[in-house]
């Protein structure tokens, strides 16, 4: 008697315990008897009483479907971020460096070439535009870009340098002007000039603009992948992993390692897709990026542009009398001074050309505007040194998320997230251990996982893999050379020493002090209760 009483007591005091245990409860539990489970369960079934009710599992597949996507965004954060930080420094020096060189340009029509300067610089201000535009994506040909430059300014070098006074026949508009722009092409004014320019200019705009594509492209992914839709499966397999234990009220036990990766893996399966497109694409942008500051230097090529302009009007001066010739036989006679007045002008000799000599007054303005070269001289150089430094710093990173897309369920999978220990959830109860297979990573591989069903790949995603593959093969396709970083290193000091001698006028630096400023070896980059919010929301 005493054995049963005591034996109805302790039944009595489980009985009490397990009502106050659950959190909400759908069928009264009464003395002596437990009702069976919830019959609407769809996701957390198991034979013996539960905590949750249908309207539960609901909430909580919105939960973990919410959670889920947070991890994802706080592991893609910084990926994003140096991205985005790359992007902004890479298009602020593109910016500079064009502003710089278009203030160069002008003040050598401002200082040598006065006479046409003022008609001049709206198309100096038009082509630095354009090149602009073409950095940033837009559908413009740098060659028929710098062509049009010089078609455009060809009536003007016509009319003020080779023939002064016939001005008034060559305006904007008319017949002569308009004949002068469609035949300098082919009467060729400027020599082979403009075409070394857009040349050269088009290798090298092409390189950072895939660089800036290319950044771009790889913020799209992660922005894909972060507001990647997860399928009905994959919330179902997400919730069970994680709160089907707390229908049970048990809010501390953690997933099995394995049973974990199961779910993310399946979850990702069209992620982990992308690995080998992202793989390629860090390659490439690791390429593009030494490219761009070693042998196809774009601030070369952009403090380039000035003394090509000004060899392609050195030229037309030295070539007046048989680029006038040509002219008249194709556009007609114009207006202009005899023969004769040639050979009146004052002439300065250089070292290749007999040329007009510029006013004194535009000699003052130009020995005016070089007393700002130092100081921007060593803007650029300043420029340089933190873009080196800025490049170097950005491929360690980009190294480390090489893997990026194959390792998420991983990262997802660390931490407090799962349990290694003498038990854990495995989805049906506690277990010891998880005896599933883990299926590696892979669309393919993952239509045999045990715990998601795995379909089909995600249009989004499937959408931007092909991107990435696109990119990667433009990118490959404008890269012409391939450098190291320490070919790079030696290429970017050499910039710096160039550029220093080029705007301060001095000779090149000794033996000694390039020693000095030698980089230095690279360094190697490479529960029931609401004792958890949740429940308490649910």
């Amino acid at each position: 008697y005493n054995s049963i009483t005591i034996i109805t007591v302790l039944w009595l005091k489980f009985i009490l315990f397990f009502r106050l245990l659950c959190h909400k409860k759908k069928k009264l539990i009464t003395a002596g008897f437990v009702v069976s489970p919830d019959a609407d369960l769809q996701i957390c079934k198991h034979q013996g009483p539960s905590c949750c009710t249908k309207k539960m599992e609901e909430c909580y597949q919105a939960a973990v479907k919410r959670e889920t996507l947070q991890k994802i965004e706080s592991y893609t954060y910084e990926l994003e971020n140096m991205l985005s930080s790359q992007l902004d420094t890479f298009q602020d020096m593109f910016q500079y460096l064009l502003s710089f060189s278009q203030g160069h340009l002008s003040s050598l029509l401002e200082g040598t070439y006065s006479s046409l300067s003022r008609q001049a610089l709206p198309h100096v201000n038009q082509l630095f535009s354009s090149l602009s535009l073409y950095l940033r994506g837009a559908n413009i040909s740098v060659e028929m870009t710098i062509h049009k430059f010089f078609n455009n300014i060809f009536p003007l070098v016509y009319a003020r340098l080779i023939n002064p006074g016939i001005e008034g026949s060559v305006t904007a508009g008319s017949t002569m002007g308009d004949c002068l722009r469609m035949i300098r092409q082919d009467v060729k004014p400027f020599g082979n000039h403009p075409v070394t320019m857009a040349q050269e200019l088009a290798e090298v705009l092409e390189t950072g603009r895939q660089l800036s594509l290319g950044l771009d492209k790889g913020l799209e992914v992660i922005n894909a992948t972060e507001h990647a839709d997860l399928s009905r499966d994959c919330v179902k397999g997400l919730a069970k992993m994680v709160y089907c234990s707390h229908c049970r009220g048990l809010t501390l036990i953690k997933p099995c390692v394995g049973y974990c990766l199961n779910v993310m893996r399946g979850c990702l399966a069209s992620m982990a897709e992308l690995d080998q497109p992202w793989r390629t694409y860090i390659s490439s942008l690791k390429k593009l990026t030494l490219a761009m500051a070693g042998h196809h230097s774009l601030e070369l090529a952009m403090l380039g542009v000035r003394g090509h302009v000004n060899e392609a009007l050195l030229y037309a001066q030295s070539h007046g009398p048989l680029i006038t010739a040509t002219v008249d036989k194709v556009c007609g006679l114009s207006t202009r001074e005899p023969p004769g007045m040639w050979s009146m002008r004052p002439e300065v000799t250089t070292s290749s050309t007999t040329l007009t000599s510029p006013s004194p007054s535009a000699s003052s303005s130009s020995s005016s505007s070089s007393h700002n070269l130092p100081a921007k001289a060593l803007i650029i150089i300043i420029i340089l040194l933190t873009l080196r430094f800025s490049i170097r710093e950005f491929l360690g990173q980009l190294q480390r998320y090489k893997t990026f897309f194959n390792t998420l369920p991983e990262l997802l999978c660390d931490g407090e997230q799962t349990m290694d220990d003498s038990t854990c959830w495995g989805g049906d109860g506690v277990v010891e251990s998880y005896i599933a297979r883990i299926v590696r990573n892979g669309l393919h591989a993952q239509r045999q996982n045990p715990e998601v069903k795995v379909r089909s790949m995600d249009p989004t995603i499937a959408e931007f893999k092909k991107r990435l593959e696109h990119f990667n093969q433009v990118g490959d396709r404008c890269l012409t050379t391939r450098t190291s970083v320490n070919d790079n290193c030696i290429f970017f000091y050499s910039k710096v020493i160039f550029f220093f001698s080029f705007f301060m006028n001095v000779s090149p630096p000794s033996p000694v002090l390039v020693s000095l400023i030698s980089p230095s070896p690279p360094v190697n980059l490479s529960a029931c209760l609401p004792l958890t919010a949740q429940d308490h929301f649910c």
